[in-house]
């Protein structure tokens, strides 16, 4: 057992928030690690030392990458140097410590890295460990870490079939799952919009003619190898999705027939046939099967059948069709449910996983509170999670998806929780209050978080900024009968001594959520035709105009909803008052525009628009929020109401 002068044992479920100024950040966080309070210099680079060369290729690519990054020499053992720390990579399959594949063992001591795993997947993970020790001074912090994933599968889905991505982007987000632990990437790339990925035997699938959106814009069948091998480098498994019977608009403006039909089955068949042999190495097939009608009952269980002819595990969206008992149902709708081992089938859990419906803000909070399939973790019957990003709604640019939802933001707290397992049964769009115990756990991932937004994605959309500490008092409930200008006493008292209802904490604070069956808002019993008054002070070390995201009404990605009314922030009457000041809305471009798919938002939410500029007077600035509401129903389904604000600073 090594000797360490200091230390801290740091277990699932226990935040080490008090050493976060003197230890790494690491994400995920290890599931035991103990530190000790010194780092080894490298100036000297290291000397490699690996039991299986071969076997280990891969990662000692990956560790000669690491050590350009650091600006350091990896040298091999045969070289002699004078004071130069040993790197050791072991594979021992024998070794009992082995509860998952992926677990590892990193020591860092003395004048030696110690990686050992049972298998390739596990050294490479512990190197991606071992990168984020960096101290940023040609030295790693000292520890030894034990880490294993809670569940088996922690996946990214995206959908290129309704917005095309380049190969640049796909490769960029593919290299953060791998840095992050994740290993299923769930390619989507057939639509009612386009077929993305050609075909040789039917090559007018790719036409530009038959793309309603980015059209001529597909991938290769190199582009797609080269996507595949590209995974694989990295362990992570390309699930591609060929969307079956429905979301195929795209094969029936080609081919004239449905596909459940006759002739229809014969061309998937085909398709399918064709996509196995040019693609042997993927071991699985998504065969979709949701958000259609049924019209021929053989439809799926025939396809499965071929595609079990084939030698290829297929998985389908459930609810969906009449999916086959060994097909690996994949979650999407419905409230929370638990997956336990006693079950028939084996699932992935992505419900209340697809960030397009979620603001910038809470993503980070409900995705680190998530307890994925209501366990623990992972199970016979439960493989893990997908995180989903289903943008319905067509974007201006690619960079745009990754403006508007909160890609990587999301990814690390999915990386977190699906590496780690835990979090709380139910779903959560809040943080809790600082008096619970949950808000310091998810106050101690937020600092990690925001190193590693300052660390490695300082090139990079990152819709996120701190949160954890504004604090709120919400003033009400008043009743407006129906008139969302009526004003209350909040607004007419300058210095108010109304006492506060309750508190809540966050930037993003969501009232009612529009699934509040499953999804519970700040407010216990909310009531239509009700105003609700939020409060703050912010400091200010000296007057200054100080830019905010603000913001009422965050749009769903997914949904043709309609664009804020000219004048106001949003559709129900929201204001914003700093120091007594009413806070304009922004001269929204597409004001009052009735809600398309194929019209771009532009300036609709905060995280992808210029901030608010606010006058700061030095000391502090108080900040009043008026929350009316009329009906909960909205003007249809593309325009639900979700009650909620986004009031942040953006610099302290």
């Amino acid at each position: 057992m090594l000797k360490f002068i200091s230390y801290v044992w740091v277990w699932v479920g226990i935040c080490f928030s008090a050493y976060a100024q003197s230890v790494p950040s690491l994400i995920p966080l290890p599931q035991k690690v103990q530190w000790e309070n010194v780092t080894i210099d490298l100036t000297n680079g290291l000397q490699l030392y690996a039991n299986d060369t071969v076997k280990l290729a891969n990662e000692i690519r990956l560790l000669t990458e690491i050590c350009e990054e650091w600006g350091i020499s990896l040298g091999s053992p045969t070289e002699k140097a004078n004071k130069v720390t040993s790197v050791v990579l072991q594979l021992d399959a024998a070794e009992k410590f082995w509860r998952a594949e992926g677990a590892y063992k990193l020591t860092v001591h003395g004048q030696k890295i110690h990686l050992i795993a049972g298998n390739a997947v596990g050294i490479y993970h512990g190197l991606h460990t071992l990168r984020q020790l960096y101290s940023g001074k040609q030295s790693v912090y000292t520890c030894e870490i034990e880490d294993w994933p809670s569940y088996a599968w922690r996946g990214y889905l995206v959908d290129v079939g309704r917005n095309y991505q380049s190969m640049e982007i796909l490769k960029e987000q593919i290299d953060v799952m791998a840095r992050y632990k994740m290993n299923i990437f769930h390619f989507h790339f057939t639509e009612d919009i386009a077929w993305r990925l050609v075909s040789k035997k039917y090559p007018e699938l790719t036409q530009s003619t038959n793309m309603l959106r980015w059209a001529g814009h597909y991938y290769t069948e190199a582009d797609f190898k080269e996507l595949i091998k590209y995974c694989l480098d990295r362990h992570i498994t390309l699930i591609p999705e060929i969307d079956m019977p429905g979301h195929s608009g795209a094969f029936r403006r080609v081919f004239q027939v449905d596909m459940q039909s006759v002739e229809g089955t014969r061309l998937v068949k085909d398709l399918v046939r064709e996509f196995v042999a040019t693609y042997p190495e993927l071991p699985y097939l998504h065969i979709g099967g949701d958000e259609v009608k049924i019209t021929n009952q053989h439809f799926l269980p025939e396809m499965t059948a071929f595609i079990d002819s084939l030698g290829k595990q297929t998985i389908g969206w459930d609810p969906g069709g009449n999916l086959s008992p060994h097909t690996i149902r994949q979650l999407w709708m419905g409230g929370p449910k638990p997956i336990t081992p006693d079950l028939e089938n084996r699932f992935v859990d992505s419900k209340h996983l697809y960030i397009n419906h979620m603001d910038p803000l809470e993503t980070v909070v409900t995705l680190f509170h998530r307890q994925i399939g209501e366990q623990t973790t992972g199970n016979a019957n439960l493989l893990g999670g997908i995180l989903c990003a289903w943008p319905d709604r067509a974007v201006s640019h690619e960079r745009d998806v990754f403006l508007q939802n909160a890609v990587y933001p999301g990814l690390l707290a999915f990386a977190e929780r699906s590496w780690r397992g835990g979090g709380q049964p139910g779903w959560v769009c809040n943080i809790v209050n600082r008096d619970k115990p949950e808000y310091a756990d998810f106050r101690a991932f937020e600092d990690r978080l925001l190193v590693h937004k300052t660390r490695y994605f300082s090139a990079l959309p990152f819709p996120y900024v701190r949160q954890a500490d504004i604090k709120w008092d919400f003033i009400g409930p008043y009743d407006n009968e129906g008139d969302l200008a009526r004003s209350f006493d909040p607004e007419s008292v300058t210095e108010t001594t109304l006492e506060p209802h309750f508190s809540a904490e966050g930037g993003t604070v969501v009232l009612r959520h529009w699934w509040s069956d499953v999804l519970k808002g700040v407010i216990d019993n909310p009531q239509p035709n009700t105003t609700w008054y939020a409060r703050t002070q912010i400091w200010s070390d000296r007057e200054e105009d100080r830019p905010f995201w603000i913001g009422f009404d965050n749009l769903s990605r997914s949904y043709a909803s309609d664009s804020p009314i000219y004048g106001h922030w949003d559709n129900r009457k929201s204001l914003v008052w700093v120091n007594g000041l009413p806070v304009n809305p922004p001269d929204w471009q597409q004001a009052g525009k009735e809600g398309q798919l194929e019209l771009p938002m532009i300036d609709e939410g905060y995280s992808f628009r210029e901030p608010t500029l606010i006058r700061m007077k030095k000391g502090w600035n108080n900040v009043l929020i008026k929350l009316p509401v009329g009906s909960f129903k909205g003007k249809d389904w593309e325009n639900p109401v979700k009650w909620m604000f986004t009031f942040i600073p953006l610099t302290k």
